[in-house]
């Protein structure tokens, strides 16, 4: 009897992880088919005049600027400029925004002083601090990072610092019934019940420090995808601009993918502790 009810529950599992690959195959296939739908459909538009091809391009227009960028040797200077800000700014936002939640999760007298200033700061439009970055850092990349950072350190902050106040209030109290300090509070409980909110404000950071290096550029620049964009415009190669922005959508794309397979990875290592 024992025996018929395992093989029974192995078929009914196998069937619920087929059905489930079935079910994440045709979202994939949905994917991209909806992405050659808009790209066909784009195409055939312009090339019939109801879009003009000017003012939007076209995919045959964007896939011969990127060959001639690429011949030139200028898409991947321009690409590299940009990531790097990117990367720079989105890490140092990152880790000083989740160390400063940190911080104020450990204090909360602090937290509860410096709250009101956080929500003026969130409040704020980052881009009006550009000229004074630019007056104090310089023209170089520092202004541009320095821009990024503005941008997304206090949105990881405050989502961050959220988090960890929501975490299980019964739990704590349990821990601390138990004997267990602030810190062993926070890496037993409060990091691993919020895993899920820094992944979250990294997913957000990317487009965030997107924005921060696109605008500085567009303030300040003589390289990057952001710099492009402003030259296409100011000449008027549409073609140019709508390259620039659909490398930038990929760049993104790719930079949300790994912190998707890094999101995998923490879960694994949490669930295997």
């Amino acid at each position: 009897m024992d025996e018929f009810d395992d093989a029974a529950k192995r078929e009914l599992r196998s069937k619920y992880l087929h059905k489930r690959k079935q079910s994440v195959l045709g979202i994939r296939l949905a994917r991209i088919a909806v992405l050659i739908l808009f790209i066909v459909l784009w195409e055939v538009l312009t090339d019939n005049g109801i879009l003009n091809p000017f003012v939007f391009s076209s995919p045959s227009r964007i896939l011969a600027a990127l060959k001639d960028l690429s011949v030139s040797g200028e898409l991947w200077k321009h690409i590299g400029t940009s990531v790097l800000e990117t990367v720079s700014g989105f890490v140092s936002g990152t880790i000083l925004g989740i160390l400063i939640a940190v911080v104020l999760w450990w204090s909360p007298t602090v937290s509860k002083v410096l709250d009101p200033y956080l929500v003026v700061l969130n409040a704020l439009p980052k881009t009006a601090l550009g000229p004074i970055f630019i007056v104090c850092i310089g023209t170089g990349a520092g202004a541009i990072i320095a821009m990024t950072l503005a941008i997304s350190l206090i949105v990881t902050i405050l989502n961050v610092l959220n988090g960890f106040h929501h975490t299980d209030a019964e739990k704590v109290k349990l821990m601390k019934m138990l004997g267990a300090n602030r810190l062993q509070i926070f890496q037993k409980l409060v990091l691993p019940a919020n895993l899920s909110t820094i992944v979250n404000a990294l997913k957000i950071n990317i487009g965030l420090s997107w924005v921060g290096v696109i605008t500085g550029e567009f303030l300040v620049s003589k390289a990057g995808l952001g710099y492009l964009i402003v030259y296409g415009s100011q000449v008027f190669k549409m073609d140019l601009v709508m390259t620039s922005v659909a490398v930038l959508a990929v760049c993104a794309m790719m930079m949300h993918a790994g912190i998707v397979l890094l999101e995998k990875a923490t879960r694994k290592r949490f669930a295997l502790s």
